[in-house]
């Protein structure tokens, strides 16, 4: 693990104090990732994992289905998940805690029901060996059901760098097959691929809205581009139409009984 790194990720969403105005399509996924949960299997008040939390879409759109259940909610980002608690509320059935959910433990071990995560786990150093490691945190017959950012995600602002001979800070997200290949003895089903497509104004539009959101914070190593070719870069992307792609794949795992992990 590359601590600075992971510093700055965790930093960059602490300091995302207009979230929810400029992440429309996060907001989309989390209610549907949250209608897929609500048909799921499970006990009459399940005991609930969510990773990466944020400022609370996901959180709030389950609890919006009526499901009563005791909640571990948490998130990297203080910020945020104060910001989370602040839109579903306290109550007695939900903790609020910090965790890195790659590598960090629960505060108090113990087996869940089901453990979910919108849009969070694309920033993982090997969300393989992760989800790996979340299911051990399930009960046997439990469930992890999440969303991820696949490769064709912002594909235009790459082609954009291309166009100028340039390589983009943007993270080497997973493709569709290495997402598939998670875990494939408990996965439930192939993951289900959508895409959206998010219009912007300009590209500084766009690289605004990546600030806003917590999600400009450049790959490992990245050497930041000199002012000359960031222009190049964005007079390419708004020749392109000023659009990108999110390629959102749903992954649903489930824990065996017989799993001995």
């Amino acid at each position: 693990m590359n601590v600075m790194h992971r510093h700055r990720i965790g930093a960059a969403f602490s300091a995302a104090d207009e979230y929810d105005r400029h992440a429309p399509v996060q907001h989309i996924v989390a209610r549907g990732l949250a209608s897929r949960i609500a048909v799921l299997p499970l006990p009459s008040r399940p005991r609930i994992l969510e990773i990466g939390c944020g400022t609370g879409f996901l959180t709030e759109a389950i609890m919006a289905q009526g499901m009563e259940a005791d909640w571990y909610i948490t998130d990297i980002s203080p910020q945020m998940l104060q910001r989370c608690r602040k839109r579903v509320g306290e109550a007695p059935d939900r903790r609020f805690c910090l965790l890195d959910g790659e590598y960090g433990e629960p505060e108090e071990m113990a087996t869940f029901d089901l453990i979910c995560s919108s849009l969070a786990m694309q920033w993982f150093d090997d969300q393989g060996a992760a989800l790996s490691r979340l299911l051990g945190w399930l009960r046997p017959g439990g469930h992890c059901i999440f969303t991820t950012l696949g490769s064709d995600t912002f594909k235009e602002w790459r082609a954009a760098h291309r166009l100028a001979g340039l390589h983009p800070g943007t993270p080497d997200f997973m493709t569709v097959a290495q997402i598939a290949a998670m875990d494939p003895g408990s996965a439930q089903e192939p993951p289900n691929i959508l895409r959206y497509v998010e219009h912007h104004d300009s590209a500084l539009h766009f690289m605004r809205s990546l600030k806003a959101i917590g999600a400009s914070t450049a790959r490992d190593r990245h050497r930041p581009l000199k002012p000359a070719q960031i222009r190049k870069v964005m007079r390419n992307f708004e020749t392109g139409g000023a659009a990108v792609t999110y390629e959102v794949a749903t992954c649903h795992h489930m824990r065996s009984m017989s799993d001995r992990r």
